[in-house]
């Protein structure tokens, strides 16, 4: 299992983190930017609507790659009413396999689905 800690600052290395491992774990070339787009989503939320911190855990499960996102704080998923953004985890939901957001007292998780090994 691979862990990065992050903040704010760090999300470049996050896309990195994310985009290097799924190539690692047999992700198709063609479907990585569409994974970094999800997990860039879902790691800016943590650390602008959570907490300041955050750490993202990437493995693979049953031929599927699965990212965790999680943070110490407490955010409503969705846009708000009126809201210009907000649609981070929506776009998420639409490029992962399965999505699943746990909040709770310990902050919150954000656990992604994605197909694995490629084809040969």
């Amino acid at each position: 299992m691979r862990r990065l800690h992050f903040r704010l600052p760090d999300l470049p290395r996050v896309r990195e983190f994310a985009a290097c491992g799924a190539l690692e774990l047999g992700m198709r070339k063609e479907a990585v930017d569409d994974f970094v787009i999800a997990v860039n989503e879902v790691a800016t939320n943590a650390v602008t609507h959570g907490d300041d911190a955050a750490r993202v855990r990437l493995w693979s499960d049953s031929g599927e790659i699965v990212i965790e996102v999680h943070d110490g704080g407490t955010w409503k998923p969705g846009p708000q009413p009126g809201s210009v953004g907000g649609m981070g985890l929506w776009v998420a939901r639409l490029l992962a396999s399965d999505l699943t957001l746990r909040v709770g007292g310990d902050g919150s998780t954000v656990i992604m689905r994605f197909p694995g090994k490629a084809d040969v």
